[in-house]
């Protein structure tokens, strides 16, 4: 007994149809009416807003049925060194992997594929990558994540490129994309501005066997970022070693007594060493200071007791020396006097006015001339 099956198809649809599991045909929007036996007649309907065509069977039905599928249908088959960017109405929406196979709907929207061919130039060009950064499309947001390599190198950095471990080029400030298929790209950022390291708590034996232990300054900048990355693997790491191995060797060749009397001497020392071993990978040293010197604690207190009894010998000496001066002085006023009698009785006014001075009250019982008996009796002094 035969069966009338009615098909509907909507405005935003298509149907393959099959007849005995064959293909016969595409289906557009409307009303079909079949003359069935029971599973003879299938209909597969597709959404073509999706606009992709998703059914496993879509390479083989385009390759075969070429005649019944031409005008629903069109299929892009990328090489394996081609990426897709796939545009509806002119609107870029999603980015196509390289040796994929896509079928598209045809309709009213238009569908169309670019090939872009990444087997010699892989970096995306300004235009690209900037509409690809402003993509409306949540499919093509996550697609550019996926696919994209992006960084930026900012002012006064320089970006190294390394594809598959090669170093390509120098990157100058700006911002840049590549695609990341079939390569492993990487891009190292490296700051062109003077650079500090800091090299603390190193504790040296000094040449005479004293513990000490040291803080160090320096600055430095890489002139040939190219050649530090090429001959160093991490040129910060290898200065700071470098640093710390020339401190050793220049604190270790020096007296206590040499390091605290010249600090700038062991500055120079190490300066010029590290020059010469840093100069030839590209990276130049500013400066380099010692900014601290620490003593342990038995060691300060006997460098304090050494200080405090070289001043008390220093203090000791000016002493003296300002005795002598004194008594030397004396001499000569004794000397002036012994021929002078006039000069000899001012000088006895003057120690009597000395006297008075600490003296708050005089009682006087046999008149001035008794209280400068033999002191003072020139009577034009008295008067």
């Amino acid at each position: 007994m035969y069966f009338v099956k009615k098909i509907d198809v909507a405005d935003n649809e298509r149907a393959f149809l099959f007849k005995k599991n064959r293909f016969a045909g595409v289906l557009e929007p409307g009303r079909y009416r079949y003359i069935d036996l029971p599973g003879n007649i299938r209909v597969e309907r597709f959404d073509i807003t999706r606009h992709e065509l998703d059914h496993n069977l879509g390479k083989f039905l385009v390759s075969t049925f070429v005649d019944q599928t031409r005008d629903y249908l069109e299929a892009y088959q990328l090489s394996d060194y081609e990426i897709g960017l796939l545009y509806h109405d002119g609107q870029l929406i999603d980015i196509v992997a390289p040796g994929s196979f896509k079928v598209y709907w045809k309709g009213p929207e238009k569908i169309e594929l670019k090939r872009i061919d990444i087997s010699e130039e892989f970096r995306i060009s300004n235009a690209l990558l900037a509409l690809l950064g402003r993509g409306h499309s949540a499919q093509l947001i996550r697609s550019a994540s996926q696919t994209i390599y992006y960084t930026e190198v900012e002012d006064n950095h320089v970006g190294i490129l390394l594809v598959n471990g090669k170093l390509e080029s120098l990157l100058q400030p700006g911002s840049y994309g590549f695609w990341k298929f079939h390569r492993n790209v990487v891009v190292k950022h490296i700051d062109l501005r003077l650079q500090n390291v800091e090299v603390s708590g190193q504790e040296i034996l000094t040449k005479d066997r004293v513990s000490l232990r040291l803080n160090l300054s320096a600055a430095y900048r890489a002139d040939d970022p190219q050649l530090a990355q090429s001959k160093l693997a991490d040129f910060n790491d290898y200065l700071y070693r470098e640093f710390q191995l020339q401190l050793r060797e220049a604190v270790g060749t020096k007296t206590l007594d040499q390091l605290l009397n010249d600090k700038d001497a062991l500055n120079q020392v190490i300066t010029d060493g590290i020059r010469q071993r840093v100069g030839e990978y590209g990276i130049s040293v500013k400066s380099v200071g010692v900014r601290d010197i620490i003593l342990p604690g038995d060691m300060k207190t006997i460098l304090n007791q050494v200080v405090e009894a070289e001043k008390a010998a220093e203090a000791n000496l000016i002493k003296r020396r300002e005795e002598t001066a004194a008594t030397r002085s004396l001499h000569n006023t004794a000397k002036m006097m012994e021929g002078n009698p006039t000069l000899m009785r001012l000088k006895e006014l003057e120690v009597l006015e000395k006297v008075t001075e600490r003296i708050g009250n005089i009682n006087v019982y046999s008149g001035l001339e008794g209280v400068m008996k033999d002191l003072v009796k020139s009577p034009s002094v008295l008067k």
